[in-house]
């Protein structure tokens, strides 16, 4: 006897599966301007790879005598899958079924995407539209009860943090639970115009919106509230696109650098990029006059093998740079000093991510490349009132902690303690110094006429006298005694600082994988 009456039912169940929430709801999909999970889940991964887990799972809907008449799928996608040829496990919320509400569907399904992550090593994707697994009022009528919060599973979601690299994608409105999917990440993204995020349910964006007229908006009201233009500028979400096909485009792009699970490592790209090459135009990059700010971005492109640097976090903490990029083909971690935001200052935003990026990098092995220009932690009453110090010595304690190789280039300021956070001066300095450099204490112009106050009060000419000590002293800060000193181990010709640091990826990789 054969099963084929079985499988007609499974065909036909899948293909109820497929509609999703029906024509009309995936067509409003549509015409949001947004794809439907499905279409979201084949443009993320390699064509052809992803192999659904649970796909018929929902709610059935049967006639008097038993038969299935409809079903209502569950709001959530997952499988096994491949990107950049690699497993991973990915997911997708479907908006089109009551805007991805856990009563429409079956919690279980995202509890084990989560444990089949973390029980099988793999990274985990997850696309997030709606409340991404929240309840809804509904819920409350159904159970005929209200309950204590909980959320099913997120202990899984803890482990992953701990054991694979989770990307989260916003796109669309996502509030409550969904919110704290996407800040559950080691790498997320916003799509500007189409994704929103809020702590908050609808209720509260729908109130908001009445202060509006008509849909468009409402639609404003949704960006006022929780739009790409704030969370990716406090911190909340790294990275803003303007796509989706670009959201997809980042994903695979962080995942190229990562390993499939701590303990592993990531891989080594072939490159036709020479490690011993020297560009010309390093030497005139640092400006002589020290108020003058030059790329930090420029630096970064010559420097590290060409087209590989990955920037994450542009729109927050902005007066540092973190990104990944490959040297000699090895991926590494990249802290740059960006001079053009707050001359390079460390404020709250900054050393806070610095100190995730930090803990990002030794998470998955990843040695870091520390290019300095830092006068210091910002200072004034803003910084004070925002907690500057708390959140710099929490940075300057992760780079202690790590345990990754890491190599510095001062290239010009090194200042206080934001300058002296470069590294961990307890261990090996593997790190070179420009001829630009400039460093110390504090900045001797900013100290100068406080501490030779006596002098030039007993001067007949102060001015004169002034600049004789700014003469003097010119020559004391020169980066040349301090080499004399040993308290700089090298000053190189800018246009070796490539070799060098293809030379120190090639020995923290040796390192790093004896």
């Amino acid at each position: 006897m054969s099963w084929a009456k079985e499988l007609e039912e499974l065909r036909h169940r899948e293909a109820l599966a497929e509609q999703m929430g029906g024509p009309e709801k995936v067509a409003r999909q549509h015409g949001r301007g947004k794809m439907d999970a499905r279409a979201r889940l084949a443009a993320l991964v390699d064509p052809g790879s992803f192999r659904e887990i649970g796909k018929i799972a929902g709610k059935g809907h049967y006639d008097e005598e038993g038969n299935l008449q409809s079903v209502l799928p569950a709001p959530f996608l997952f499988g096994k899958a491949e990107v950049n040829g690699r497993p991973v496990v990915a997911t997708a919320d479907d908006f089109t079924i009551r805007g991805g509400a856990a009563d429409a569907g079956i919690k279980r399904k995202m509890v084990q995407a989560e444990q089949m992550a973390h029980e099988l090593k793999l990274p985990i994707i997850k696309m997030i539209d709606g409340t991404g697994g929240g309840g809804s009022v509904k819920t409350l009528e159904q159970i005929g009860a209200t309950y204590i919060p909980a959320v099913p599973g997120w202990g899984d979601t803890v482990k992953n943090l701990d054991t694979v690299p989770v990307v989260a994608l916003a796109l669309g409105p996502t509030a409550g639970l969904g919110a704290a999917r996407i800040a559950a990440s080691h790498y997320s993204v916003m799509v500007k115009g189409l994704s929103q995020l809020f702590a908050a349910g609808p209720a509260v964006v729908d109130g908001l919106g009445e202060a509006y007229k008509g849909s468009t908006d409402h639609q404003q009201a949704k960006e006022d509230l929780g739009g790409s233009e704030i969370h990716t500028r406090n911190g909340v979400v790294d990275d803003e696109v303007a796509s989706e096909a670009e959201a997809f485009a980042r994903a695979r792009h962080f995942l190229s650098f990562m390993p499939e699970h701590v303990g592993q490592f990531a891989r080594r790209a072939e490159t036709d990029d020479p490690a011993d090459r020297r560009e010309e135009a390093l030497l005139s990059l640092v400006p002589r006059d020290p108020k003058q700010v030059y790329s930090m971005r420029r630096a970064m492109a010559m420097l590290f093998d060409r087209g590989t640097v990955f920037e994450i976090g542009k729109n927050w903490g902005r007066a540092c740079i973190t990104a990944l990029a490959r040297l000699d083909g090895w991926p590494v971690a990249i802290l740059a000093s960006d001079p053009s935001f707050l001359g390079g200052s460390w404020e709250a935003k900054t050393s806070e991510k610095v100190e995730r990026f930090v803990k990002l990098a030794d998470q998955f092995r990843l040695p870091i490349a520390h290019l300095v220009d830092n006068p210091g932690f910002m200072i004034g009453r803003e910084a004070e009132v925002a907690g500057t110090i708390r959140y710099g010595v929490q940075a300057m304690n992760a780079v202690y902690k790590a345990t990754v190789p890491l190599s510095c280039i001062v290239m010009r300021r090194a200042y206080g303690i934001a300058g002296s956070a470069m590294s961990n001066a307890d261990l090996y300095q593997y790190r070179y110094c420009w001829p630009s450099g400039d460093w110390g204490s504090l900045p001797i112009a900013g100290g100068l006429e406080v501490a030779y106050k006596s002098d030039l009060e007993a001067a007949d000419d102060p001015a004169a006298e002034l600049q004789k000590i700014k003469a003097r002293l010119e020559k004391v800060t020169s980066p040349f005694r301090s080499a004399e000193m040993f308290n700089v181990e090298d000053i190189i010709d800018p246009r070796d600082t490539r070799p060098l640091l293809c030379e120190f990826a090639d020995l923290a990789w040796r390192k790093l994988m004896s």
